[in-house]
C-alpha cells in the first residue's frame, strides 16, 4: 500500500507515479492511493459555494497526469481528496490506510524559504513512522 500525495506540479506528479510504477511487481502487488489536499490556494475556496460540488481532484492536471501514468503501468489506485493542512492530512491518511510507503514529490527550496513557509516534506519526514521516499521534481 502506497500513499502518493499529489500537489499542483505535473512534473512532480509524473515522477511520483513513475516511481510507484517502477516498484517490483507493481502491476500485481501495489495498491496506490493518490491524495490531493485542497488548500486555500488550490481551488477549494475559488469556486462559489453553489459550485463546490463540482470541485474535484479529477479536475487537477497533476492528478490526471499521475492517474494516466499509473493506468498505463497497470497499477491499481484510488483517488482520495481532503482539505486542510497538507502535512497533517498526509500523516493522518497514511495511518488510516496503514500504508507501507509514502511517496512525496519534494521541491527545491532555499533554507530561508523552509524557515518562513515550512516544508511539507520535512514535516512528514519528522512526524511519521512510515517509510518515505522523496522523488524530487524540479521546482
Amino acid at each position: 500500500r502506497v500513499l502518493v500525495p499529489i500537489d499542483d506540479s505535473e512534473d512532480r506528479a509524473r515522477r511520483q507515479a513513475s516511481f510507484v510504477a517502477s516498484l517490483p511487481n507493481a502491476e500485481e502487488a501495489v495498491e496506490a492511493y493518490l491524495l490531493f489536499v485542497f488548500t486555500d490556494g488550490t481551488g477549494s475556496t475559488e469556486l462559489p459555494e453553489e459550485l463546490q460540488r463540482f470541485n474535484s481532484a479529477k479536475r487537477v492536471a497533476s492528478v490526471r497526469r499521475a492517474e494516466k501514468r499509473l493506468e498505463d503501468a497497470g497499477v491499481d489506485y484510488q483517488l482520495l481528496e481532503d482539505s486542510g493542512e497538507v502535512a497533517d492530512d498526509i500523516i493522518h491518511d497514511a495511518e488510516d490506510l496503514d500504508v507501507d510507503l509514502i511517496v512525496l514529490g519534494g521541491s527545491k527550496r532555499s533554507p530561508a524559504g523552509k524557515m518562513l513557509f515550512g516544508s511539507v516534506t520535512q514535516e512528514v519526514l519528522l512526524n511519521t513512522d512510515r517509510s518515505v521516499t522523496v522523488t524530487g521534481g524540479g521546482n
